[in-house]
């Protein structure tokens, strides 16, 4: 293969080797108009109160921040099980596990914390500078 092939070849997303190709412009313009839904959608639930019932809105609104991150992923990051020999889907499962834990563990001392902090009082409240 002569040095011109291969550099166009890298130039338009390919290589000898098979690697993974770049986005185009059909794909961005996909991901952007899905980041724009998956944007506003949640907007017009919290402005407009299409969702009375506050727990239900926020389980849908971190659904769609769910699927809004695999569009990122997917349209714009170009993450797929064969990429970088499956290490970048390893990489992301680990950094998903480690934000879990830290998520979690800070939910559960907070939690802890308010239910073992003294209660405030009428007459403590006005003790306090």
């Amino acid at each position: 293969m002569s040095t011109d092939t291969a550099h166009a070849q890298d130039h338009h997303g390919g290589d000898e080797h098979g690697g993974a190709a770049h986005g185009t412009l059909k794909g961005y313009l996909t991901g952007f108009g899905l980041s724009v839904v998956l944007t506003a959608v949640p907007f017009w639930i919290v402005m407009s109160g299409a969702i009375s019932d506050r727990a239900l809105a926020a389980v849908v609104i971190l659904g769609i921040a769910a699927v809004q991150i695999l569009v990122h992923m997917i349209y714009f990051l170009h993450m797929n099980t064969r990429s970088e020999g499956g290490w970048t889907m390893l990489a992301l499962i680990f950094t998903i596990v480690l934000v879990v834990i830290a998520l979690v563990g800070s939910i559960w001392v907070m939690h802890h914390l308010n239910v073992n902090m003294m209660p405030m009082t009428p007459e403590t409240a006005s003790a306090m500078p």
